[in-house]
C-alpha cells in the first residue's frame, strides 16, 4: 500500500512538471530531457512511470479537463437561480490572462487532437461537458421564465461556447482583455436569451 501512495506521489509530481515544461516551452518544443529536468530526475525515470512523453502529456491533459470541467460546473450549480448560473459560468470560462495556467494548458494540447484520435476523443469531452453546463442553464432559466430562448438550447449552448473559446484565444494572446469578452458573452446571451447576465 505505501509502495502505491509513492507511485501516486511520484506520478503527480511528473505531472506537475510536465504542465510547467509544456507552458515553458510548448507542446511542439516538449522533449522528454524537459519534463525530467523540470522534476529533478533522469529521463528514464519519467519513462518508468508512463512508458512515453505522449502518455504523460494525454495524461496530463485528462488531468487538467477534469479540473477544469469541475471547476466550472460547480460555479454552474451555486445559484438556484438561473439567471445567476448563466453569468457565473460565463465568469468561471473566460481567462484572466495571458498567464491564466489552466486555459493556457488546454489550448496548448488542443492541436493534437487534430491528428491523434485519443486526444480528439478528449477534447470532444471537454467540449461536451461544458455544453451540457450551458444547455442545463437555459433549460431552467426556460423553465423559471426567466430566458425567452431565441433557438434551441442545445444549439444555443454549443454556440456560448464556441464564442468563448474563439475569445478565449485573443485573451490569451493578451489581444483581449477578460472584461472585454465577458461583456462580447454578455450581449450575446442577452440577444437570445433576453436577458442580460451583466445585470445580475
Amino acid at each position: 500500500m505505501a509502495r502505491r501512495k509513492d507511485q501516486d506521489a511520484r506520478r503527480a509530481e511528473l505531472g506537475e512538471a510536465a504542465q510547467r515544461a509544456l507552458l515553458s516551452r510548448g507542446l511542439e518544443g516538449l522533449r522528454l530531457k524537459d519534463v525530467a529536468a523540470e522534476a529533478g530526475v533522469t529521463p528514464a525515470a519519467v519513462l518508468y512511470y508512463y512508458g512515453d512523453l505522449d502518455e504523460l502529456m494525454y495524461e496530463t491533459f485528462q488531468q487538467a479537463i477534469e479540473r477544469f470541467c469541475r471547476a466550472r460546473e460547480q460555479a454552474a450549480e451555486q445559484e438556484p437561480d438561473a439567471r445567476l448560473r448563466l453569468r457565473d459560468c460565463i465568469a468561471s470560462g473566460v481567462a484572466t490572462g495571458p498567464d491564466d495556467l489552466l486555459p493556457r494548458l488546454l489550448f496548448e494540447y488542443w492541436p493534437r487532437s487534430l491528428r491523434d484520435p485519443r486526444a480528439a476523443a478528449l477534447d470532444s469531452a471537454l467540449t461536451e461537458r461544458q455544453v451540457a453546463v450551458y444547455y442545463g442553464i437555459l433549460v431552467l432559466g426556460e423553465a423559471q421564465g426567466h430566458f425567452r430562448l431565441a433557438d434551441s438550447p442545445r444549439l444555443l449552448a454549443s454556440s456560448l461556447l464556441a464564442m468563448e473559446d474563439g475569445y478565449q484565444m485573443e485573451v490569451l494572446a493578451g489581444r483581449r482583455t477578460r472584461a472585454e469578452v465577458i461583456g462580447a458573452l454578455h450581449a450575446y446571451a442577452r440577444a437570445v436569451t433576453g436577458y442580460d447576465p451583466g445585470a445580475a
